[in-house]
């Protein structure tokens, strides 16, 4: 799995430039995000709904949960993470089953900045990625050159991913141009300063349970697609409400809708509230429905999740030997 998006062909790279205009003003900004055509709830919601109806058996069923857990951004931000256990979750990263070494890895483990160096050397060799939460996570409420610090610090220490928070209140300010500088500017910071290797994977956060309205997520994806996202990304997992279904698909419509416009591709990540192998089953529905199993993969597709990974496991063992093991099978983190 590669550490980047790959680069723009040529005629992605023409596509883009030919957009130049739209992001050459404040003004010109606004005319085109408030351009975008609007959401249709009630039919997002239903279409949403009706996905997470479709019945996964068997076969299909053990195939999702091994995709699933090869797609889990495995999480610890808490202020009390310690190098142990960073450690500890960079074992569970690499052999989450330790008693079935046929389960597959997780994509990534996302950590603070300060603990990137931790788990980079922890998952040395096993190919899983290093990412970091950054520019003020969660609230964003910093100086621009504090989060570009706070970005260039972890790409230091090795990240192969930053996931940066948005500032919603520039946002719903409707300082649409200020929000987009700020995301290529960070997007530039994901470079190596030394030059070597390749530039930090770009995650973008809006915290959708901010935003109010499924049009301003909509225009929050293109505004962070334009700017250079490689991914975009629902919620921090720090406020009440977090990812949904029915937000999940307005970001897929938009990357879908984005490739359609300019040839680039860019993921998603859901992230916050999704808990069970179930709700992780609806939304590889989803994707598969709007966008195709082109974006089936850790590459395009995520979940940043903490408790996730037990259920999976749980489900993962229940399909193997038909019944469930008890409550001590699968760690708590």
């Amino acid at each position: 799995m590669p550490t980047t998006v790959p680069a723009y062909g040529k005629e992605a790279a023409e596509r883009l430039a030919s957009m130049a205009d739209v992001t050459a003003s404040d003004g010109a900004l606004r005319r085109f995000l408030h351009g975008l055509p609007g959401v249709d709830a009630v039919g997002l919601q239903a279409r949403a709904a009706t996905l997470g109806t479709r019945s996964i058996k068997t076969t299909a069923k053990a195939y999702a949960i091994d995709l699933a857990i090869s797609m889990i951004d495995l999480t610890t931000l808490e202020g009390a993470d310690t190098p142990g256990k960073v450690r500890a979750l960079c074992a569970k990263g690499i052999h989450p089953d330790p008693t079935d070494r046929t389960t597959p890895k997780v994509a990534a483990i996302c950590v603070y900045g300060d603990m990137v160096a931790t788990a980079k050397e922890a998952l040395t060799g096993s190919g899983i990625h290093v990412a970091a939460v950054a520019t003020a996570f969660p609230s964003g409420r910093a100086s621009l050159p504090v989060k570009l610090a706070d970005t260039r610090d972890a790409v230091a220490a090795g990240a192969d991913e930053i996931d940066m928070v948005i500032d919603r209140g520039a946002f719903l300010s409707g300082r649409y141009l200020e929000v987009f500088e700020e995301i290529r500017q960070v997007k530039e910071a994901c470079a190596r300063e030394d030059g070597s290797g390749t530039a930090a994977h770009l995650k973008v956060i809006f915290e959708t349970g901010e935003l109010q309205t499924y049009d301003n997520v909509r225009r929050a994806s293109w505004l962070a697609m334009l700017a250079g996202a490689d991914f975009i990304k629902t919620s921090t997992g720090k406020v009440a409400v977090n990812a949904t279904p029915p937000v999940t698909l307005v970001l897929l419509e938009a990357v879908r809708d984005f490739r359609a416009t300019t040839g680039v591709q860019v993921g998603v990540k859901p992230a916050g509230g999704i808990r069970t192998s179930k709700d992780a089953i609806k939304y590889l529905v989803m994707v598969n429905e709007t966008l195709g199993d082109e974006w089936l993969s850790p590459e395009w597709f995520r979940f940043g999740a903490s408790s996730l990974l037990g259920d999976l496991l749980m489900q993962r063992q229940k399909l193997s030997t038909g019944r469930y093991s008890g409550p001590d099978y699968v760690t708590v983190d």
